[in-house]
């Protein structure tokens, strides 16, 4: 990908990629494909292509009103992306100007751009009407309907406005967090987290470069806030990448074992350390065959699962993935936390998370544990920040999107210790 490409050509490409070959933003933004780009234009890209996902059904709803029949998807997402900035109230002519360019530059899609162009002056017109009047957008069937089977119509209802409202930018303070949000005009959450109305660009903000606070969505922090780790604790931090939580509990004085199967992830966790002036062990290597003896005095696993819980912040997720793989990915979880187990040392501490809304990889694997491994019994006790009415039956803790709405909500996670 060329550097002269302007950000919404290289929105367009990440909507193609993720509607047409279903792949994760994360995974595209990562790649080679924009490296090339300026930070700002690749910031500017991922949020338009970001913003056009979250409001997909609302932009589609308004699009058929003027199409006859389904454009080819390229044409369609210029069309797509278009839409969201009109009805966003983007300026109409540079609007319409580009995507009647982005068409015309393409041999398969220029004999589209008069199609194009009429649309979206239709659009221009009537969409910011339309937009309003039309529904929340809904999950795509195959994770509504499992998730209100667990939740209910209503509270799907309250999960999915939390989806369309997106994320605000929080921050984990390495040292005083009242400070930080004094600094950076935050509000400080009741967990100690510092939230930022509005994103930008993260490495341009003060106290980056000198490593005064990490970004770390709120639920995020709250398994480390459960663990509760003391100075000087032995802690093994499974799935360690890209280290927040490793972080967290350095900052708290524990002397931490940060292990992540993929040697690439553990490059960032390196480099979030080496920025932050924290220190841990970190060692590359899959849990389940790891030769090392130790066991320690804390074990947080922070389970690899369908991150269905982090949806307000990544919209893609539910178009880049259609359910397939989840099982599988419940049998690790189960395999992880039976190796997490062996590890704690008598009368030591266990965490088990999953950034997910979905049962199967929280309540029910607790329960299944709990019921398998005797001599671990679930802790109650409530860290600072957590609401008791969050609680489950089983001991742990129910994260979802609408929580702390009147802040800007959350992540959506399960936790126990």
């Amino acid at each position: 990908m060329s550097s002269s490409q302007s950000p919404r050509q290289t929105a367009v490409f990440l909507l193609d990629q993720v509607l047409g070959e279903h792949r994760l933003l994360a995974e595209l933004l990562s790649s080679n494909a924009l490296e090339t780009l300026k930070p700002a234009d690749r910031a500017r890209a991922q949020r338009l292509a970001t913003e056009t996902l979250r409001g997909l059904e609302r932009i589609d709803r308004v699009l058929e009103r003027h199409l006859r029949k389904k454009p080819p998807l390229r044409v369609h997402n210029i069309l797509r992306l278009a839409t969201q900035e009109l009805c966003g109230g983007g300026d109409a002519h540079g609007v319409v100007n580009e995507a009647v360019s982005l068409t015309a530059a393409g041999n398969r899609t220029k004999h589209m751009k008069g199609l194009v162009n009429a649309v979206l002056r239709k659009v221009a017109e009537n969409g910011p009407a339309d937009w309003s009047k039309l529904r929340v957008p809904r999950l795509p069937n195959w994770l509504r309907k499992p998730l209100a089977e667990a939740y209910g119509s209503e509270m799907m209802g309250k999960i999915e406005v939390a989806h369309f409202a997106g994320a605000p930018l929080d921050l984990t303070a390495k040292g005083d967090a009242k400070q930080l949000a004094e600094q950076l005009a935050g509000d400080l959450l009741p967990n100690g987290s510092v939230r930022l109305a509005t994103g930008g660009q993260v490495s341009a903000l003060p106290g980056y470069k000198a490593g005064d606070w990490w970004v770390q969505d709120a639920a995020a922090a709250l398994p480390v806030a459960v663990l509760n780790p003391q100075p000087g604790e032995s802690i093994l931090d499974m799935c360690a990448a890209p280290g927040g939580k490793t972080m967290q509990m350095a900052a708290k004085g524990g002397v931490i074992t940060a292990l992540d199967i993929s040697a690439n992830r553990m490059e960032r966790v390196t480099e979030n350390l080496a920025r932050t002036q924290l220190t841990a062990e970190l060692v590359v290597a899959n849990i389940l065959d790891w030769q090392d003896p130790r066991q320690f005095d804390a074990v947080l696993l922070d389970a690899p699962c369908s991150a269905t819980g982090t949806i307000r912040r990544h919209p893609d997720l539910p178009f880049a993935k259609d359910g397939t793989g989840i099982s599988e990915l419940i049998e690790l979880q189960t395999q992880m936390l039976n190796a997490a187990a062996g590890r704690v040392k008598p009368g030591g501490k266990l965490v088990f998370c999953t950034c997910s809304l979905i049962p199967d990889e929280g309540e029910v694997q607790a329960e299944n544990f709990l019921r398998d491994h005797k001599d671990f019994t679930a802790d109650t006790g409530l860290p600072q920040g957590m609401d008791p009415a969050w609680r489950t039956q089983e001991g742990g803790f129910r994260l979802r999107p609408d929580y702390w709405s009147e802040l800007g909500g959350m992540d959506g996670f399960y936790l126990i210790r």
